[in-house]
């Protein structure tokens, strides 16, 4: 699965302009691109700051809801980690088509193929604590997360109908066993939608070991079954980690096996990427899936 291509090619030139043109203050700041992903380029600018611009059409209303709504859910997950929240927007321009956010750059960097122990299983989990609350009724919808598992069948296993995942034929088998669990019931709840290694941010904690040190990109944020963050248990976590997640969040067998269903969902699809770290980070999670 070939990373989409830029329908918009975003440069330290163009974002030096955009900032003349709309915070003249923060123009003349040291400027980097550190990541160009799926949906965004993320350009640093000075120590303190970042920012964060969509490369195609499809990511333009994903940083909107971003602008909407983060600032709210930032206050609400203070206590225990940072977020991206904007502290400024910025508007079409200079021939660039779409909006796009100043944030402050949060410390860390993305967990990738290293694995959370205990201390960050129950920092997770906090999180998800504090995030899963009833979300307002015109909370972002968002067609993929946090909806039904047997709405996302067809495509899951059609990944899985091939040989490019990993132990495809069990995780099928788990997938149906996941989608014939009875569906969420409960009122649509704020949800990340998208709390894989590549969105949950790291750092070396006093004793040495790793501390939860920020959690980004909320494109995906929405509504719905707080299983889909709940994948983060196979996805981040080690198996002693994992019990101690689960034991936080106090998560009954049929939400248990949804987000057991939502890990293979993200771990499948991380497995056909062409980045070699996503395929790593797919790998291992397969097998916490299969083998837990």
């Amino acid at each position: 699965m070939a990373t989409p291509a830029a329908e918009f090619d975003v440069d330290v030139p163009l974002v030096r302009a955009l900032l003349r043109d709309q915070h003249p203050d923060l123009a003349d700041l040291p400027l980097e691109v550190v990541a160009s992903g799926w949906d965004n380029v993320v350009v640093r600018l000075g120590d303190l700051l970042a920012v964060r611009l969509p490369r195609r059409a499809a990511a333009a209303q994903l940083i909107e809801h971003e602008q909407r709504w983060l600032p709210a859910i930032a206050r609400r997950v203070a206590p225990i980690v940072p977020v991206p929240d904007p502290v400024r927007t910025g508007r079409p321009s200079l021939g660039y088509p779409w909006s796009w956010s100043i944030v402050r750059w949060l410390p860390g960097s993305p967990a990738g193929t290293r694995v959370g122990g205990v201390a960050v299983a129950e920092a997770l989990a906090a999180f998800v604590e504090l995030l899963h609350v009833p979300a307002p009724d015109d909370a972002p919808v968002n067609p993929v997360r946090a909806v039904p598992l047997p709405s996302r069948s067809d495509s899951v296993l059609t990944r899985l109908a091939t040989d490019d995942v990993p132990r495809a034929g069990e995780l099928a088998a788990l997938w149906r066993r996941a989608a014939g669990l009875p569906a969420y019931a409960g009122p649509p709840v704020w949800v990340h939608g998208d709390l894989h290694p590549f969105n949950v941010l790291l750092d070396e904690s006093p004793d040495g070991g790793l501390r939860l040190s920020a959690i980004i990109d909320f494109g995906d944020v929405t509504a719905g079954d707080p299983a889909v963050d709940l994948a983060t248990a196979w996805l981040a976590l080690d198996r002693e980690a994992r019990g101690a997640f689960r034991a936080r969040v106090a998560a009954d067998d049929d939400t248990w096996g949804r987000a057991r269903g939502w890990a293979v969902s993200i771990a499948s699809a991380l497995s056909l990427s062409d980045d070699r770290t996503f395929r790593a980070v797919a790998r291992r999670a397969i097998g916490e899936v299969l083998d837990d």
